[in-house]
């Protein structure tokens, strides 16, 4: 299958939020070798999707606190990022590893990328997000939720109410209004084609997309063109003068409309359509064969931390995972969770996922 985008849920691209990030190095490994080139700190080297962001003042207290100095090595987006850390385990690149989620998961695995380590915190860490029982060779970080939105604007404007569940997209009302993401591409498409086979089934899925397709929906290759291009609703979108007045995106987008909007509306301009929410969890994991495996440690500890758990939210726009971490307001009243989401456990996503994007791809492509 091919490589998954990283344009994941971060909705503030959209509306062109500069994220504060730190610096891309291309350093091939760390241990505590690298304290001279550290001004005498040890270093510890997480290797992430080019979607990670964090606070300067949130990761500064964490070396502070802990000794390390934290090198960022952004590798692609999420599917290459995962792909290439599995080519290199046996020589890793880093030291943790951040942003497998579950719909790629098993492939992580299944290939030894990671070592068990319990980290601090983890019982923490709502039941619902665990996956590996007692080898806790990944920690749970943050989840979110795939879902189509929808531009309020358009819907009103065309006296049409907004589609409510998978089963009125394929209606006639919705005829060429829908434009997803490739499910070989991208990770929100893939999560879409997730959710529909959660829905229907293996003997209902294939039929739901020949009907999608007759009813005219756009694929295109990843979220950033999907959302900023083609969307109506998205800021993007509106510069780009898309005319889809759906997207699959993520139930965050519309808080980030409104946070990073100027001037800041009082309402979002979107809307999720919570009936096609798919839930996606994201893990970080200590390498095999880290350099630094205490660093690993102790950076996979940091992200459990409820200042770490707490600034994920407008950073990265996505739900912690521990129970002790506020949410903003801005996500409870513009962008909550779905409160049903469909969802497939991670088995039968390892045993099917490269089918249905084969069969998917051959539906709906050709």
């Amino acid at each position: 299958m091919s490589t998954i985008t990283s344009s994941r849920r971060l909705a503030a691209t959209a509306v062109g939020l500069s994220l504060v990030t730190l610096p891309v190095l291309s350093a091939c490994g760390s241990s505590d070798a690298d304290a001279g080139a550290s001004g005498g700190k040890k270093t510890v080297t997480l290797v992430t999707h080019d979607s990670w962001a964090v606070s300067k003042n949130v990761l500064a207290d964490f070396e502070k606190r802990s000794g390390y100095t934290v090198r960022v090595l952004k590798d692609g987006d999420a599917g290459q990022a995962v792909n290439k850390a599995i080519l290199t385990k046996d020589n890793p690149q880093g030291d943790v590893f951040f942003g497998v989620d579950n719909t790629l998961l098993s492939r992580a695995l299944d290939n030894g990328l990671f070592q068990s380590y319990e980290a601090k915190g983890s019982a923490g860490i709502a039941d619902r997000y665990r996956v590996d029982g007692d080898k806790h060779r990944v920690t749970p970080v943050d989840s979110g939720d795939i879902c189509v939105n929808y531009d309020k604007a358009y819907f009103a404007k065309h006296h049409l109410a907004p589609p409510r569940s998978f089963d009125d997209l394929v209606k006639p009302a919705y005829k060429d209004l829908l434009v997803t993401e490739n499910a070989s591409t991208s990770s929100p498409g893939l999560g879409f084609l997730l959710g529909t086979a959660a829905q229907y089934g293996d003997d209902g899925w294939q039929g739901y997309w020949k009907k999608l397709k007759a009813n005219g929906v756009k694929v295109v290759d990843g979220w950033e063109q999907a959302y900023n291009d083609e969307f109506s609703g998205s800021a993007g979108g509106r510069k780009a003068k898309g005319d889809r007045p759906l997207v699959v995106s993520y139930a965050s987008s519309p808080p980030a409309e409104v946070v990073y909007a100027d001037p800041r509306p009082d309402t979002a301009p979107t809307g999720v359509v919570d009936g096609t929410c798919f839930r996606q969890v994201e893990y970080a994991g200590l390498l095999s064969n880290a350099g630094n495996s205490e660093g690993g440690k102790a950076l996979l500890d940091f992200l459990l931390t409820k200042e770490f758990q707490e600034d994920m939210p407008l950073n990265m726009f996505v739900y912690p995972v521990t129970g002790t971490a506020r949410v903003p307001e801005e996500f409870t009243e513009f962008g909550p969770q779905a409160k049903d989401p469909h969802t497939l456990a991670p088995a039968k996503i390892a045993a099917d996922r490269d089918q249905w994007v084969t069969s998917w791809t051959s539906l709906v492509l050709k």
